[in-house]
């Protein structure tokens, strides 16, 4: 039973929690709670299906009075596929860790080529020295490249667009990504996508993390240049889009950037209340919740009354 219980957790988390979750207006009010809530489904969802691959063989042994040598066979092709099951997302983590670093290398080397130093100002925001780097070209874009050599990139569009305040404000943007490290966290979940079955898995959390990311950049800008240069400064930039996402998960640059900016910019205008502290207290509580009780309610007792019967 605890095996079937956890299959239904699991697929719950799976299939059922992103489309609502990913919907949910609230999460503009709690984007770093939203995070912490949308790491907590995925991990419960992975914890869910090592217990299902540990106790459903042990629960089939014990249901037809197996003996003993059988039981040690059936534990030890449920441990092996529960170590499959963790290599198989832990080669999905290093092969997007790698993919990501070799494609900025790559972006890094020609944005420096390109660089235009005699188009460099003096902003008020702390970008790390040597990290600016501005290209030619009359569309206006920002983004930035994390890594041990971080690049924040500008266009002279952006520059002749923009006010002075207004690129501080994208500067405060792409340097909060920085200093998150925000594409680590892209990393997790694209890994967990690619690692997942196809018809187990949904684009659902990657395009979610996505935008709750550049909530927290955006609410990391306001607070130092307040939100009407920020705004302004999007509301100039148009459709460009941060190649944070682009340079981790390059299947995902067809998603709609247009909703995207306009979910922004919403969270933006005039009279729309910032971050709520009792809603992101109370959504890392039920992220808490999501990871804890299943193994208090059903693993312990399960795993309690296995040991108790297991052959040793």
């Amino acid at each position: 039973m605890t095996a079937v219980l956890l299959g239904a957790l699991g697929l719950t988390l799976s299939l059922v929690v992103p489309g609502p979750l990913a919907r949910a207006r609230w999460t503009a009010r709690a984007p770093v709670a939203a995070i912490v809530l949308w790491q907590a489904v995925t991990l419960a969802a992975v914890l869910c299906a090592l217990g299902v691959v540990l106790a459903g063989p042990e629960e089939l042994v014990r249901a037809v009075g197996a003996g003993a040598h059988l039981a040690v066979a059936a534990l030890a092709g449920a441990l092996a596929v529960a170590v499959v099951v963790v290599l198989r997302l832990l080669v999905s983590l290093a092969q997007v860790a790698y993919r990501s670093r070799v494609r900025r290398a790559r972006h890094r080397l020609l944005a420096d080529l390109l660089h235009r130093a005699e188009e460099h100002g003096t902003f008020d925001e702390d970008v790390p020295p040597g990290a600016l780097r501005v290209l030619d070209g009359n569309v206006p874009f920002a983004y930035c490249l994390p890594g041990r050599s971080p690049r924040i990139v500008l266009s002279q569009g952006t520059l002749r667009v923009l006010t002075t305040p207004q690129v501080a404000a994208v500067l405060a943007h792409e340097r909060a990504h920085l200093r998150a490290r925000h594409d680590v966290v892209m990393e997790s979940f694209t890994a967990f996508y690619r690692a997942v079955p196809g018809p187990l898995r949904s684009r659902a959390p990657l395009d979610a993390v996505h935008l709750l990311l550049e909530a927290c950049a955006d609410d990391a800008a306001r607070r130092r240049h307040g939100t009407a240069a920020l705004r302004d400064a999007l509301l100039a930039l148009g459709g460009s889009t941060d190649a944070l996402m682009a340079d981790v998960d390059p299947d995902g640059q067809g998603r709609d950037a247009e909703r995207e900016r306009r979910w922004r910019l919403d969270r933006l205008a005039p009279g729309v209340p910032g971050s709520d502290p009792l809603l992101s207290v109370a959504v890392c509580a039920l992220a808490a919740a999501i990871l804890v009780l299943p193994t208090v309610v059903l693993v312990v007792p399960w795993l309690d009354r296995a040991l108790r019967t297991w052959p040793l």
